[in-house]
């Protein structure tokens, strides 16, 4: 079957939520990073089978965003377009699903990715105050008017926050930032570990600016488009474990030890990808970043769900016959300093490996060395719908720069998921 490869990528800005591209809307962060991805590539429009984007809060203004950014991109009307969703996995499953296609011989080129405007997420107003809404809206005479106006209450003027609903898990009934207090309490992470952790992403993001910048596009912000936003303005020279320690926990007041400093950060952004079958690359005369060559995704208790990683690395390895061990990088989503390390633990652990994985053997011992080289979502931010994207196209250039072979990229789901890629620099 037909291997896709992957041309080329780019990205926008990652910004922190209200910050420098808080007036532009997943859409228009889609259409930017697209736009300059075909250019970038010069690939004929023409060619192009369909296009696949992951956004966890899609716009209302815009609904299947995947088909307002292509259009909008000067994509062919012909060319169809599907947004897709699994969460923090969602450009994750953009890739996967292209993959899917080629090998299913429904198509060889496709543009794929994710895009997400985190400050844009509505406020909600409860179901009772939308009723009275209603009412008052279909009321025909003074009298209905008045009595509509005169049932509200104060409390259905305020509204529910879209972000805190959507970063709840309706199973567990546990926000994400409580799911990594647990799986960091249950691994023995202490504040100092997350802490130290989180450092060493905003520094090892600072030193890897020159690189980042070869994967980031300008964005010229609105109102009036004269600012021009070219870098991530989340990573911080002044996060140090020693000004971290000053920070109170968010999720457990007290006696927890995820604060905000220690988990990622709530952003905008977007990433484009041209994906394709090798056998369409060599025809056209493109020179691959590399290739996927195995994914996976796994489930595991939602409460946990920070461990998916682990579970994911277990189940592509089962498919792939490649390990830890055969990975010259590894990304593993910093959604939370706790959870990461959480998963480190449990990766070297053959009591969960026996008694969670269902394996004999642990998933491995992964060095820090090699792992989120350049920083992670704690210093760059975690654009939702569009961090997988992100994570595969940092690998992809990074393995390049290293002359490197492979690359194990991973992130954990809310809702109890995780999502492996390997790839494969050709």
């Amino acid at each position: 079957m037909e291997r896709m490869v992957i041309i080329d990528g780019v990205r926008t800005p990652f910004s922190k939520m209200g910050t420098d591209l808080a007036a532009l809307g997943a859409e228009e962060l889609g259409r930017i990073a697209v736009s300059t991805l075909l250019l970038r590539t010069g690939i004929d429009r023409e060619l192009i089978d369909e296009v696949i984007l992951g956004c966890v809060s899609q716009p209302a203004d815009a609904a299947n965003v995947a088909r307002v950014v292509a259009l909008r991109s000067g994509i062919p009307q012909h060319v169809p377009a599907i947004t897709v969703h699994r969460n923090c996995a969602s450009s994750f499953e953009s890739i996967t699903q292209a993959d899917e296609k080629i090998r299913a011989g429904r198509g060889s080129i496709f543009v794929v990715g994710g895009t997400e405007s985190m400050t844009q997420v509505p406020l909600y107003f409860s179901h009772r105050a939308a009723s009275k809404f209603a009412k008052l809206g279909s009321a025909k005479t003074l009298g209905a008017r008045l009595r509509a106006i005169t049932s509200f209450r104060p409390s259905d003027f305020k509204p529910k926050v879209g972000l805190m609903i959507g970063l709840t898990d309706p199973v567990s009934g546990l926000n994400m930032g409580q799911t990594a207090e647990l799986v960091a309490r249950e691994s023995g992470i202490t504040r100092e570990m997350q802490d130290a952790f989180a450092a060493r992403s905003h520094q090892r993001a600072l030193d890897a600016r020159e690189r980042l910048d070869k994967e980031i596009c300008p964005v010229y912000a609105p109102p009036d488009y004269r600012k021009v936003v070219t870098e991530d303005n989340g990573p911080r020279a002044d996060s140090t474990p020693e000004r971290l320690a000053r920070l109170r926990p968010v999720f457990e007041k007290g006696s927890g030890t995820v604060t905000a400093g220690n988990s990622s950060q709530i952003t905008d952004g977007a990433v484009a990808l041209l994906v394709m079958s090798e056998s369409r690359a060599n025809e056209l005369g493109f020179e691959p970043l590399g290739a996927l060559t195995g994914y996976a995704y796994a489930a595991l208790d939602p409460a946990r769900m920070g461990l998916g990683p682990v579970h994911a690395i277990a189940r592509a390895e089962e498919q792939t016959k490649l390990g830890v061990g055969d990975a010259d990088l590894v990304e593993i989503n910093e959604a939370f300093a706790g959870q990461v390390l959480a998963c480190l633990d449990k990766a070297r652990s053959d009591d969960y490996a026996r008694e969670v994985l269902g394996r004999d053997r642990a998933v491995g011992e992964i060095p820090e060395e090699i792992l989120n080289v350049n920083g992670g979502a704690i210093a760059l931010g975690h654009p939702v719908g569009a961090t997988g994207s992100r994570l595969a196209l940092t690998s992809l250039l990074e393995l390049r720069r290293r002359d490197a072979k492979r690359a194990l990229v991973t992130l954990c789901v809310g809702g109890g998921q995780g999502g492996a890629l390997w790839l494969e620099r050709l």
